[in-house]
């Protein structure tokens, strides 16, 4: 009986989970629909006012706004999860405006759902241009298309070591640029053998999902080998739409969003019915290969890929960890009911919740539960930190920011931010000040305060 009522808890948190997150998506996406048909109207009921339309909505059509260099570095602001760059979902801005900020500023469209290495790769020939090259060796064992997305002029083709960049990144954005940054160190960008860890300036981290998070195994990763997904669960519902929203791949709907998987190539014309059936049964495509982003989100996953990063000594790196949760007699709850997002507030509850199976291995030796009990309802606050697991990056706690100048390479500067994962992306309104004092101080200090050599800045970034 016991059994029984856990599962009819489990199923009806399933379908409630989805139907938050389905309504959520649709409401994000119906927006950016009604925000382009009302621009086409509006030309066609005014049509004196075309021109003026065209000028005034610059994500109207994905475009390449190349950023020529003038000595100051341009800073990138990647997505996370489900993200989209400028150009997709039309009129909406997935840093909820914040590139407006500064003149030099550039927001790619990177896969929503495909793993860190291959947005990595994809970050590289947004910014540099050509044919995006996954690797012959990656692309052989996940069964995909070597070669992907042509960026006919790079956004930003003076990048070296003498021209380096700040990158933003938020949640799995700031894993996704960790991993470009080890890539240009190991020089594994083939007909570019000057790259260098160098090449990249600073990094700054929202919310980064650095050492994995326990929403993964709620939403259906086994928490035993951290790979795999259980038969009936939140992240079986996505990989079914996914499978079906590709297969499909209809034009006018990918021009909205795309979740990135072209270079799989799991279109009705290539694949067929038979095929379709082979990507459902997880006998083939992305799923059945494991080259999408949540394993890269256990803490199994990211502990494999923090093995291979490095924290370098020229590169500067803050991180803002989110928080909304608090301690009520010992037990962690929701710290404000109001402040939290809807779509999260169940996710906050049960993540402050979660419990490590105990018959399964500890995804990391001294691995606790209570360490992983705060957190901002899709990451874990332990994680958004700093590079901790396995190995123990440089770190310093920032109180106030007065305290760490000047500032120095090489070391994690963190600080723990009272908001939930996506206060500061989509709905800047809901930010609020908080929205403002982020963004300005993450722009101010790529500006004014991070340099690796004394240089005299041009009088509007002054």
């Amino acid at each position: 009986m016991f059994g029984l009522w856990i599962g009819m808890l489990q199923l009806s948190e399933l379908f409630v989970s989805s139907v938050v997150h389905l309504t959520y998506g649709l409401y994000i996406f119906s927006s950016a629909v009604a925000f382009n048909v009302t621009q086409i109207l509006s030309q066609h009921l005014r049509p004196s006012l075309r021109v003026d339309v065209k000028v005034e909505d610059e994500t109207q059509k994905p475009k390449s706004v190349t950023i020529r260099s003038d000595g100051v570095p341009p800073i990138v602001l990647v997505h996370g999860i489900f993200g989209f760059g400028q150009g997709k979902l039309r009129g909406v801005s997935y840093f909820a405006g914040a590139e407006k900020k500064d003149e030099r500023v550039l927001v790619p469209d990177l896969g929503s759902l495909t793993s860190i290495y291959d947005r990595a790769r994809e970050l590289f020939y947004y910014l540099k241009g050509g044919q995006v090259d996954y690797g012959e060796e990656h692309s052989r064992a996940y069964g995909h298309a070597q070669f992907g997305k042509v960026y006919e002029q790079g956004n930003y083709p003076e990048w070296d070591e003498d021209h380096p960049i700040h990158f933003v990144g938020h949640s799995a954005g700031a894993q996704v640029v960790r991993v470009l940054q080890q890539m240009l160190a190991d020089k594994t960008f083939k007909g570019y053998e000057n790259t260098s860890e160098n090449w990249v300036l600073s990094i700054t981290s929202l919310s980064g999902a650095f050492n994995g998070t326990t929403r993964t195994y709620l939403d259906g990763m086994q928490a035993e080998d951290g790979r795999s997904l259980r038969h009936i669960c939140l992240l079986q519902l996505c990989r079914i739409g996914v499978i079906m929203y590709d297969w499909l791949n209809l034009a006018w709907l990918k021009s909205y969003y795309n979740f990135g998987f072209d270079h799989f190539d799991m279109s009705w014309k290539k694949s067929g019915v038979s095929g379709l059936a082979d990507f459902l049964l997880g006998n083939s495509g992305p799923f059945a290969a494991g080259d999408w982003i949540l394993p890269d989100l256990t803490i199994q996953g990211s502990a494999q890929l923090n093995t291979r990063l490095s924290t370098f000594p020229n590169t500067f790196y803050f991180s803002y960890a989110t928080k909304c949760t608090k301690k009520v007699l010992g037990i962690t709850v929701p710290s404000n009911i109001l402040g939290i997002h809807p779509l999260l507030f169940l996710r906050v509850l049960q993540m402050s919740q979660w419990r490590h199976p105990p018959d399964a291995m500890p995804p990391y030796k001294g691995f606790k539960d209570v360490d992983w009990q705060d957190n901002d309802g899709a990451l874990n606050t332990i994680s958004m930190t700093y590079p901790r697991i396995p190995i123990e990056q440089p770190n310093r706690f920032v109180e106030k920011d007065s305290d760490c100048q000047p500032l120095q390479p090489g070391i994690w500067y963190y600080k723990i931010v009272e908001a939930d994962h996506i206060l500061f992306i989509v709905n800047r309104e809901r930010a609020g000040m908080k929205f403002d004092l982020i963004y300005d101080s993450i722009f101010e200090r790529c500006r004014k305060h991070v340099f690796r050599t004394k240089q005299v800045l041009p009088s509007h970034v002054r």
